[in-house]
């Protein structure tokens, strides 16, 4: 099971009610945190989620709302005990706005290992996750990101003795190693059966729709889509500032059959999101109302 958490669902500015678009994945008790705007540590704190197991953080962009609370996190891990190396990743330029503002946090207990992606689609594996990374429509350079969690295969013991692969080394296979014994190279697919469906998160904010879009979040578990503004009366004002609609979400999140849409991002004038939640549903039903710390627990099919 993959356990996520929206820490925040505010754009532009934190509110006293609601903080800036965060959102955390945790599986097999590894995290990875995606986006950091001012206050993310402490809605990170409020959701007790645990700072000390985030390996990876992923950026979309480097407007503030985005990156200005990156310091104040870092330093939260760094108190959490933790000397592993932690993965950041982001578009080009990310070594410059890092090393910038880690000059207040000189002293961190653990190496940052810093991905730039490339003006592309990508695809890197990091932490347990495969991280996938599309160039969105922004008025600067900006990602979306796909979560793909992989399920383990299973175990098939009636191969594995058909192969005659020998028992001492099963259990090593079973994490999909390949081993060596008694001269002899012996490969995880002679004892592990079928791919299974894995757990895929989209996190697509700060852009405005576009084709493509459809076919990398097509499908997935669940969809995290800025909704900046609800009223269908300023789609024009979503044109010109490079955001959505919650309607324009939801034709997305229709279009990629995905399962499940959370709208987040709202503008900071957006102070009554529930009045229009059905310009969404109209739609898209299962669009949901993102809100700080808004939980769920996504399974793997059986």
């Amino acid at each position: 099971m993959v356990d996520v958490c929206l820490l925040g669902c505010g754009g532009m500015l934190p509110l006293h009610d609601r903080y800036l678009t965060s959102l955390i994945i945790s599986y097999k008790g590894r995290k990875l945190l995606i986006d950091c705007g001012e206050g993310t540590q402490m809605t990170l704190r409020a959701s007790k989620s645990g700072f000390k197991t985030i390996d990876t953080i992923c950026i979309t962009h480097y407007h503030a709302d985005h990156i200005s609370g990156i310091v104040g996190v870092l330093l939260g891990i760094a108190n959490s005990g933790r000397k592993e190396p932690l993965t950041i990743i982001g578009p080009v330029g990310l070594e410059s706005v890092i090393s910038g503002l880690i000059v207040i946090a000189p002293e961190l207990p653990f190496d940052i290992n810093l991905v730039e992606l490339p003006e592309n689609k990508s695809v890197i594996t990091v932490g347990g996750y495969i991280v996938h990374s599309i160039q969105l429509d922004h008025s600067i350079n900006c990602v979306g990101y796909k979560i793909e969690i992989k399920r383990d295969r299973k175990f098939d013991k009636y191969k594995a003795e058909c192969l005659g692969v020998p028992k001492e080394i099963w259990n090593k296979l079973r994490k999909e190693e390949n081993v060596n014994y008694k001269g002899k190279l012996y490969t995880s697919d002679m004892v592990l059966g079928e791919e299974r469906k894995g757990i895929n998160i989209s996190y697509i904010t700060d852009t405005r729709p576009f084709d493509d879009l459809i076919e990398f979040i097509e499908e997935s578990d669940l969809f995290i889509c800025e909704g900046m503004y609800g009223n269908d009366e300023d789609f024009e004002k979503a044109v010109d500032k490079k955001h959505m609609t919650f309607r324009e979400s939801a034709y997305l999140a229709k279009s990629a059959n995905v399962k499940e849409l959370w709208l987040t991002h709202y503008s900071p004038a957006l102070t009554d999101p529930e009045n229009y939640i059905k310009n969404a549903n109209e739609v898209f039903q299962n669009s949901v109302l993102g809100e700080d710390r808004l939980r769920k627990t996504l399974y793997f099919d059986r």
